[in-house]
């Protein structure tokens, strides 16, 4: 049955409770894709039921990979046989641009059956997103890419991979996971340098040793790859989605409410607590657990000489960009004020306007920086209607609705659901009261 594209948001009500994140959407679009690598089963666990992983199996089922569900979150999958026929057809390729995580599907296709194509993929409209550090890394291990204009798509041939010293251009997630994935199955070594080495590319390193793969290297910017001739199934858990948690936190402090949020795993979350911190937010952690209080009021800390502070996005181990729409939500209600420094994507801070029809007050400076003003609560925030632009700044959008005064209505949630599991249905057992239309 089709879920509702519209969200009605009845604000002003406080959460109480416990939630527990969905698995990592980011890890999630990685080790599915790893499953191709192998001929043998692969089993994967706490997989987040969400537009963009359902997406992405569908195509892996397309493509001939046996998937078994086992249960919720948990399934089985087996790329007995690769149909690349299957690559060329329009099915294929209207599936795979709407996902820009399909853009991963290439290393692996290229390690295993020597070809690949991809259209140019979709996902979130927050700027230009260049594929050139996955092309010219592939590029170095042999692979050969024709674009076609027409089509706006890539086709990709290459007889061997081969080993070599690769210095990526971006320390760029998905374009480290499918550089990766091809050199895992190259001849030779691999020196990967300027590595991505946030906890889902870790944990996709994991995943490659326990199939076989030899990599030194995890969690730092330098990978080194001894190619194997093949791979062999394994059994992988996902972590708990880091942007979930930091969503969760700041959705309590805004709504005022008292949260416990269950297998955070503060230990894979790197700088995520202490940006909230920063903001005056009291985040604890419990164990494996996090704990945030309700606060009636919290204050923007400044810089050591008394400076306004900013907080900007940076490649791992700095804060991830996809937590700054939250942070600046969260912002608008603090007492003092903020910098947001958006640095990766020029589109992301377009959602602002919508926030300042709210009433809050913010300043776009440019594309990617917006001073945030916070009101400390002195009037609430008023129910208002906008559109959903892309993942993050739709459940931004949610969380001041959640604490505006009145009714507000959220579209294009599609986007939503593709980052966050039935997170209308969770947040209504908190206490919310969220409708979909």
């Amino acid at each position: 049955m089709e879920r509702g594209s519209r969200f009605r948001i009845e604000g002003g009500h406080q959460l109480k409770g416990t939630i527990v994140p969905q698995g990592a959407k980011n890890e999630a679009l990685q080790v599915l894709c790893a499953c191709l690598l192998t001929d043998e089963a692969v089993t994967i666990h706490n997989v987040p039921d969400i537009a963009d992983v359902q997406t992405l199996l569908l195509l892996l089922a397309d493509l001939g990979v046996e998937i078994k569900p086992l249960k919720a979150g948990s399934y089985r999958l087996r790329a007995r046989h690769i149909n690349a026929a299957h690559l060329y057809t329009q099915a294929f390729a209207q599936k795979a641009s709407r996902l820009r995580g399909s853009v991963m599907l290439l290393g692996p296709l290229l390690a295993r059956c020597g070809e690949a194509y991809i259209p140019r993929p979709g996902g979130d409209k927050i700027g230009r997103r260049r594929l050139d550090t996955h092309l010219r890394g592939l590029e170095q291990l042999g692979a050969r890419f024709t674009y076609d204009v027409c089509t706006n798509s890539f086709t990709a041939k290459a007889d061997r991979l081969r080993g070599t010293y690769i210095l990526l251009e971006e320390a760029s997630v998905t374009g480290t996971a499918n550089v990766l994935m091809a050199a895992v199955l190259a001849r030779g070594n691999t020196t990967i340098f300027n590595a991505a080495c946030e906890p889902y590319v870790q944990q996709l390193c994991h995943m490659l040793v326990r199939m076989g793969a030899r990599i030194s290297g995890i969690g730092s910017n330098l990978l080194r790859v001894k190619g194997v001739a093949q791979l062999g199934g394994c059994e992988h858990t996902l972590l708990s989605d880091m942007i979930e948690v930091g969503s969760f936190i700041g959705l309590a402090a805004m709504t005022r409410s008292t949260l416990r949020i269950r297998n955070a795993q503060p230990q894979h979350l790197g700088l995520i607590p202490d940006a909230f911190r920063k903001l005056g937010i009291d985040v604890q952690v419990e164990g494996d657990d996090l704990f945030i209080p309700q606060q009636e009021h919290y204050t923007i800390q400044s810089f050591l000489d008394g400076s306004i502070l900013t907080l900007s996005d940076h490649t791992w181990p700095g804060l991830t960009p996809d937590l700054l729409s939250v942070l600046l939500v969260v912002a608008t209600q603090a007492r003092g004020t903020v910098l947001i420094h958006q640095k990766m994507f020029e589109s992301r801070l377009f959602f602002v306007d919508k926030l300042i029809d709210m009433g809050a007050q913010i300043i776009l400076c440019d594309p990617h920086r917006a001073a945030v003003i916070g009101i400390d609560r002195q009037y609430p925030l008023r129910g208002v209607e906008m559109t959903s632009p892309d993942i993050r700044a739709g459940v931004a959008m949610l969380i001041a609705a959640l604490s505006a005064e009145g009714v507000s209505i959220i579209h294009n949630i599609h986007q939503i659901d593709r980052g966050y599991e039935r997170i209308d249905e969770r947040l209504n057992a908190l206490g919310a009261r969220i409708t979909r239309l």
